[in-house]
């Protein structure tokens, strides 16, 4: 959500940056948050008048009464009193407008970094590296639920009978591997200074709103009937919601932590044979990082979030690239975005299994996240990134080291996470 002064003061920008991401159905909406956000503050400067002039006559009444002159204030009183209704229509009105103004608000876009690409969508996303030379094998490389199955690995046909599609049983190597995969990615973050952290699992619903939009939130999250909790759809959203309503002191900027979570979401719409399997499905663990800190170290620590990821897979032998994506592909909180996609040497492409944003201020703008600084308070940045989602990095790991012979190569550095074993068979 960008700042109401901005958009007042900047209104061919925020029309501007709509165009960019090609929402002009939202154009109208800046002239409409501009024309109550007139009326809201004319109607709160009544209403101060108001209350300086109450403060006025009470004293007036108050000298009015010592002078033995009751019924001079008795007239006063009335004018109070017509004064007080008037007060409180205007307030119920400066909080109904204030509320109008805010629903708006949450649907006009961030402003997207300068150094973003324009595009509609993500067909115009733009490759800006890669890592890691692509191998494609001489021997056909099966589906990966093939791969599981032929050692054991995964189950998806129970899974069906107990919880429906889009849900799977890991078993034996398969499980360990998963699990293996979770614990050397939270290790691995923990190396690089951040601060291991397990959170809730579900989050109440003003903070939901407060670190996704609306779009968002229906297609994704899972609400708990007859409370006010979601299931969570990444850890970034708890992890964000761990510093609503804070005053966080600039001297402990920033705060960088990485968190082990079950994710959970609709995964709505009909998905290819690609998306199948284990690649798109309603519950799922990853290892996510997020950091909190100032405005000016936001675009440095987006540098480094992604470059983690990329170094992960590395460390694993995994070929991959980034993508930074288009205006049209930035969801509207996002002000700069990052796709890591890994080698899929069965589909001769790369695929996606990671995102790292940068979100400027608009998360903490929603949830109240401030800074106290030397100067003055001001909001706070947050960017989050994945650093491991096993399900989608499974079908990388297991195709980029499969052998000849249907066994998996395990890198050295999750040999220790599996016992020391090399091969699974």
């Amino acid at each position: 959500m960008i700042d109401i002064k901005f958009l007042r003061e900047n209104p061919d920008a925020v029309k501007e940056n709509i165009r960019k991401k090609f929402q002009e159905n939202k154009l109208e909406l800046v002239d409409e948050v501009i024309g109550l956000d007139a009326e809201s503050r004319k109607a709160k400067q009544e209403a101060d008048d108001l209350r300086a002039s109450r403060n006025k006559i009470s004293k007036e009444i108050g000298m009015l009464m010592a002078q033995g002159k009751k019924e001079e204030a008795e007239k006063k009183k009335e004018e109070v009193a017509a004064n007080a209704k008037r007060l409180e229509e205007l307030e119920e009105k400066e909080k109904n407008l204030e509320e109008q103004i805010t629903k708006i608000m949450m649907v006009i876009p961030n402003i997207i970094d300068p150094s973003v690409p324009i595009g509609k969508d993500d067909t115009e996303n733009v490759e800006i590296k890669k890592y890691g030379e692509p191998v494609i094998p001489d021997f056909e490389i099966p589906y990966h639920t093939d791969i599981m199955e032929k050692l054991n690995g995964i189950d998806l046909d129970s899974a069906r009978k107990v919880a429906g599609n889009g849900f799977y049983y890991l078993m034996g190597d398969i499980a360990r591997l998963h699990s293996a995969v979770i614990s050397y990615a939270r290790d691995f973050m923990i190396g690089r200074g951040f601060t291991y952290c397990v959170p809730p699992f579900m989050i109440r619903s003003n903070v939901v709103t407060g670190v996704m939009s609306f779009a968002e939130m229906d297609a994704m999250m899972y609400k708990i009937e007859g409370e006010d909790l979601y299931l969570i759809g990444t850890s970034e959203h708890s992890m964000i919601g761990k510093f609503i309503d804070t005053i966080i002191q600039e001297e402990e900027l920033p705060k960088t932590l990485t968190s082990y979570s079950p994710c959970f979401r609709k995964e709505k719409g009909a998905h290819g044979l690609e998306e199948r399997g284990v690649y798109r499905i309603h519950q799922f663990e990853k290892q996510e990082m997020i950091v909190v800190c100032k405005p000016e170290e936001s675009p440095m620590w987006f540098e480094k979030l992604w470059q983690n990821t990329v170094d992960l897979f590395r460390s694993m032998d995994i070929p991959v690239r980034t993508i930074e994506c288009c205006s049209g592909d930035l969801a509207d909180l996002k002000v700069k975005s990052y796709d890591v996609e890994a080698w899929s040497p069965r589909q001769k492409k790369y695929f996606e299994v990671g995102s790292c944003s940068n979100l400027g201020d608009a998360q903490a703008r929603r949830l109240k996240i401030r800074v106290n600084g030397e100067k003055t308070k001001y909001y706070a940045h947050t960017l989050n990134n994945t650093v491991v989602a096993p399900p989608r990095m499974l079908i990388a790991f297991l195709e980029n080291n499969l052998q000849e012979d249907g066994s998996i190569r395990i890198p050295e550095v999750l040999q220790p996470y599996m016992g020391g074993q090399k091969v699974i068979k």
